[in-house]
């Protein structure tokens, strides 16, 4: 008897045995099952806040300088502009007389022969905000530098790095800047990426638009131009040097408000000053099409919303100029065509 309990015994072990592992192997295909199921899901790729496009392999969206903002002539006088090739985004608007000057936004690149670099506006407060931008400008107004300063906003002038007289050119359409070394003076040691200046999507988060493969944006004693040729949209009476036009894939067009800035220029005439906050209506040219939606802005900080009556209204990524066209009754319209 006690042969063969000796002899069940092991056998007993070797099943028990066989049995743990097979236990073993299920548990561990259970916990590959589960990691699996748990992986984290790939990154999205890291974009730049002024045109919503995903920045190359070895890009950093984070730079050791803000967003600059260059304050540029828009006149024949102008011509040729330097740089606007190399700008993110655009912003175009009133100023007296009628006629335009042009807020270009750096970021991704920063160029080193920017200009004719002009004066700035209070219609700068809400532009620059929204992304706590610097300015690059010739100078102002004292009335309007006080509500610059008080808005916060920095900015450089002539006498700072970087500026420098164009020879070849008359005051006061030759001054000019090395964007490069004002953006070296802003440097702090902390890299950081600043909020997107327009809500970005894709061709596929569009309404359905209607065709407009040209528009106008009349100022009052200016007009700008642009046709949808080649998938871009090309500015038909730019002032910018051959091979340094701004290339848009779309234009915004936001009608605003505008009111009395308080002071004249030296030739008498008055300052206007768009209020870009609030609400209005909005126009967004992609594609060859045209969806009209509207825009919002809470503050003149606040970031710009845009919408239809379907919902949020995203703006393909890619490079954009913005007009910002005064409301009727105020000498300003919009016109498009097929």
């Amino acid at each position: 008897m006690s042969f063969s309990k000796r002899s069940a015994l092991p056998a007993a072990l070797v099943a028990l045995s066989l049995l743990l592992a097979g236990c073993g192997d299920d548990a561990a295909e259970s916990k590959s099952a589960d990691e699996t199921s748990e992986a984290p899901a790939p990154e999205e790729p890291a974009t730049w806040p002024l045109t919503g496009l995903p920045a190359a392999e070895g890009e950093s969206v984070e730079q050791d300088h803000p967003v600059l903002v260059a304050k540029i002539d828009n006149s024949q006088s102008s011509a040729p502009q330097l740089g606007l090739g190399q700008a993110d985004l655009v912003v175009e608007e009133l100023v007296e007389g009628g006629t335009t000057r042009l807020a270009a936004f750096f970021y991704s690149q920063v160029p080193t022969d920017v200009g004719p670099v002009r004066s700035m506006r209070a219609s700068d407060i809400g532009i620059v905000s929204p992304v706590d931008a610097t300015v690059v400008t010739s100078g102002a107004a004292q009335v309007t530098i006080d509500r610059i300063k008080r808005a916060s906003i920095p900015f450089f002038g002539e006498g700072s790095p970087g500026f420098y007289r164009k020879d070849g050119r008359y005051a006061p359409y030759n001054l000019f800047t090395d964007l490069s070394k004002v953006a070296a003076e802003t440097e702090d040691g902390t890299d950081e990426r600043p909020a997107d200046y327009l809500p970005w999507g894709t061709v596929e988060d569009l309404p359905e638009g209607i065709p407009a493969r040209t528009l106008s944006a009349d100022f009052g004693n200016h007009t700008t131009n642009w046709a949808f040729q080649g998938g871009k949209y090309v500015n038909k009476n730019s002032y910018a040097a051959k091979g340094d036009r701004f290339q848009a894939d779309s234009v915004l067009v936001l009608r605003v408000k505008v009111v009395d800035a308080g002071y004249t220029d030296p030739g008498g005439n008055f300052v206007p000053e768009s209020k870009f906050e609030g609400k209005g209506t909005a126009q967004l040219f992609h594609g060859g099409k045209v969806i009209e939606g509207s825009w919002s802005k809470d503050k003149l900080s606040s970031a710009i919303a845009l919408s239809t009556p379907e919902g949020e209204l995203k703006v393909p990524a890619g490079k954009v100029w913005v007009e910002l066209v005064p409301v009727d009754g105020n000498n300003g319209s919009v016109a498009f065509g097929k």
